[in-house]
């Protein structure tokens, strides 16, 4: 008969894994980082306007400082999450970009054609419609803002359609959104730094210079990158460039090759597990030759798939969500009807509403029809209408950007608005345009449907 403490004991165990299983199926989700995004984005909308707001304020403009002697560096918090952490977030995208252009979707010229057309059409309209409305205005700073696409937010809402997505449509999306971050990496880079200084920008490229010798030597130790990582970060900073882009120039360095061939780890792997079984077959194994065995495995994985794997979890759970608590609370006291419209953030809404899905449609119609790719998972232009609309989704390098733009916080105010108000009906028109499309066939495709006449 069981004692009184192993009943509660199992007791105990039972709650515990009732409460742990829902949460690690939450973090499973592919759509999970999306929804933290979107609660994180309500909580810091909340609480900007609650009774509470000056508290807000508080929390993210407490000043901190780093340093010793005179070499002291001051900033608040909301400049360590956005120069900081948003590194380590332009990091992992330097990172998967490399990835798909090395082994994923986009290593040849067939496969990463109609994304790239699609996402310079995406890019080109909106930050026109934007022009439009802001030429020569207080706003035309932020005429990069509506470019951006949030992959998080996309692959999330398509996750809950995927019993009516195409899988090649949502791979579509995912590459134009890479090619997209690519475009706004670009932009960053030439458009939003400060002052150049050449000194520190060929100390810089002495970095990456050294940098490249490290990628040339497959050389897989994180805190040799990471030490290339922070030398780059202040050369660029005091070059004039913003130092977020040092995450990107070095995710781009990282080798996407292993360390060592496999076909020698798995000749010392043979030799190893060779000796071990000829050991008595009651022996057991210590631990030191099981992680012996760990060790020789993990050379078979290239450092670049390492670091993503390790680093994308705090990427999509922590530091984007902590991005969006910083940067989007925006006061709604006094705002009305006319501020809407204003210049600043009916540009950015229709640029991400009308301008992303126009812009994409128009290149993809276009692309099809020239014979340069055909239609992503044979599916109906319904379909790829529905999803180039939930690509005017553009929260997170939105908000980054137009955080470069306005140093002005009525100006930045007035763009976040524009950002939250063009991406929530780009999510919501998505998702119900494609919710009302008919389900995909067992195969992942759906029937063709007829070209629209123009």
């Amino acid at each position: 008969m069981a004692s009184k403490g192993t009943v509660a004991n199992g007791k105990l165990g039972s709650l515990f894994a009732g409460v742990v299983r829902p949460i690690q199926r939450f973090f499973h989700l592919e759509a999970a980082s999306g929804i933290l995004l979107l609660v994180a984005a309500a909580v810091a909308l909340v609480w900007a306007n609650s009774p509470w707001s000056a508290l807000y304020s508080e929390v993210f403009d407490f000043p901190l400082s780093l340093g010793v002697g005179d070499a002291v560096g001051r900033f608040t918090v909301r400049e360590l999450i956005n120069d900081g952490l948003m590194t380590i977030f332009f990091f992992v995208v330097g990172m998967e970009i490399k990835r798909e252009l090395v082994v994923g979707e986009l290593r040849t010229l067939s496969r990463a054609l109609l994304p790239l057309v699609a996402a310079v059409g995406g890019m080109v309209v909106p930050a026109g419609i934007y022009v439009l409305l802001n030429h020569g205005g207080p706003g035309q700073p932020g005429w990069a803002i509506p470019m951006a696409t949030d992959i998080a937010f996309c692959v999330g809402i398509l996750t809950l359609l995927k019993s009516r997505v195409p899988h090649p449509l949502i791979v579509f999306l995912t590459a134009l959104a890479i090619f997209d971050d690519m475009g706004g990496i670009l932009v960053i880079a030439l458009f939003y730094g400060s002052g150049l200084h050449v000194d520190w920008l060929l100390g810089a490229l002495g970095v990456i210079g050294a940098l490249f010798v490290c990628n040339r030597l497959r050389v897989g130790n994180g805190l040799i990158w990471a030490a290339g990582g922070a030398a780059l970060w202040y050369s660029l900073h005091h070059g004039g460039i913003h130092a977020t882009l040092a995450g990107v120039v070095l995710g781009l360095m990282i080798p996407a090759r292993p360390e060592r061939s496999a076909h020698e780890v798995l000749a010392e792997l043979h030799v190893h597990t060779t000796q071990l079984i000829g050991k008595p077959p009651d022996e057991d194994l210590q631990n030191a030759e099981v992680l012996a065995i760990e060790e020789k495995l993990e050379d078979l994985e290239p450092p670049l798939n390492r670091f993503v794997h390790l680093l994308h979890p705090y990427m999509a759970f922590f530091i984007m969500p902590v991005f969006a608590l910083a940067n989007s609370g925006v006061s709604l006291s006094g705002v009305g009807l006319s501020d809407l419209v204003s210049p600043i953030p009916l540009g950015a809404m229709l640029g991400l509403f009308l301008g992303k899905q126009l812009g994409i449609f128009a290149a993809t119609f276009l692309a099809v029809k020239l014979g340069l790719s055909p239609v992503p998972g044979n599916a109906s232009w319904v379909k790829v209408h529905g999803v180039c609309v939930v690509a005017g989704i553009g929260f997170t390098v939105a908000l980054f950007i137009a955080g470069l733009a306005f140093p002005d916080p009525h100006l930045l105010d007035a763009a976040k608005v524009g950002i939250l108000l063009g991406s929530a009906l780009s999510g919501i028109g998505g998702y119900l345009l494609l919710r009302m499309t008919a389900p995909v066939t067992a195969t992942g495709t759906v029937a063709a449907a007829p070209a629209p006449q123009v």
